[in-house]
């Protein structure tokens, strides 16, 4: 299956449009020209992260009439290395970057460059993803509060497991640190799969993981989520209480969507913002997501870079007390 998507996907052209213009798109056919894009993704091919960027497109493809969209994966420096091609790209809108938050603040305040966010642009968020704390179902910790308590009593018996410093995960243990103004024993692993490995094993006594990475572990009883990072109940865990509800207020999200080279014309955003919102707000990629542990939903680039900006303000507070180690991973 990934081979044939990666041939229908191929290519990297001049600029292109989403935008509802069939009579165009009839002519270029016609003509026997198609336009292509490339959408850039920080993350490793085969990846739980690269998976999710892909099912997306599965649902643009077909909002993008005499279009080809190519994916390209270029991981390195936890994101930042995708970043740094993004905003080089010419601003033509044949180029697009798959971009995620935190992870972009986290890199602007880790890696002292500020051009991060001044060299691209956000053009819309197509999705977002709670942070699940989880533990193994066979010795379970009953609840975040119950953590914290054990942590406090002694945070070495109870190590809490995330992904590589600076990632989404990550940043929300350490925030829960804060809140709980206790010591947790925060152990790190080179990716979320390896995090999830290590608390199915019962090597940590939880974890956090954004939820698509647990969703099927918790559904099939390998897993028990003892708390949501959000401030409403997920609808397929009704069950699992936020971590609000118990006195801890962190609301933790991954946040996903597109943006373009800074310098790249109001009116090529406009039109490639049409199909994007088309697919985001489509039913059937919502029941996708909520089904595979995320929420799909359209957010203009100014909301999401407000959210963001306020988010990076957090980030840089937490970095004077909390510095997270720098990763070279992707």
């Amino acid at each position: 299956m990934i081979t044939r998507r990666r041939g229908l996907l191929a290519g990297l052209s001049v600029s292109a449009t989403f935008g509802n213009v069939p009579a165009t798109t009839r002519a270029v056919q016609r003509a026997g020209l198609r336009r292509t894009i490339t959408i850039l993704l920080g993350v490793a091919e085969g990846t739980g992260a690269d998976k999710i960027a892909r099912d997306f497109v599965g649902y643009l493809v077909p909002r993008a009439p005499g279009t080809d969209i190519a994916l390209r994966n270029l991981p390195g420096d936890a994101g930042r290395t995708m970043l740094l091609a993004l905003g080089e790209a010419e601003p033509d809108g044949a180029t697009i970057g798959w971009v995620v938050t935190p992870t972009l603040p986290a890199r602007v305040i880790d890696r002292s460059d500020a051009s991060l966010c001044r060299r691209i642009r956000l053009i819309g968020q197509i999705e977002q993803e709670p942070i699940a704390f989880v533990s193994p179902s066979s010795d379970p910790v009953t609840s975040i509060q119950d953590l914290i308590q054990r942590a406090g009593d002694d945070a070495g018996a109870v190590p809490l497991g995330t992904p590589p410093p600076g990632s989404p995960p990550h940043l929300a243990a350490l925030r829960l640190q804060v809140l709980a103004q206790t010591q947790l024993n925060i152990v790190t692993f080179p990716s979320p799969a390896a995090a999830r490995q290590a608390v199915l094993a019962g090597n940590v006594s939880a974890a956090a993981l954004g939820l698509s990475e647990a969703i099927g572990d918790i559904n099939y009883g390998n897993l028990s989520a003892i708390g949501i990072a959000a401030r409403r109940r997920f609808g397929l865990l009704p069950d699992t209480p936020v971590l609000d509800e118990g006195g801890v207020p962190l609301a933790a999200f991954i946040r996903r969507g597109l943006a373009v080279p800074a310098a790249t014309p109001s009116d090529l955003i406009a039109r490639l913002v049409d199909g994007l919102r088309a697919a985001a707000e489509d039913d059937a990629f919502r029941d996708h997501a909520e089904a595979n542990g995320y929420y799909a939903g359209w957010e203009d680039g100014p909301t999401w870079l407000e959210q963001m900006q306020t988010e990076q303000a957090a980030l840089a507070k937490l970095w004077e007390t909390n510095p997270w180690l720098s990763s070279s991973g992707g």
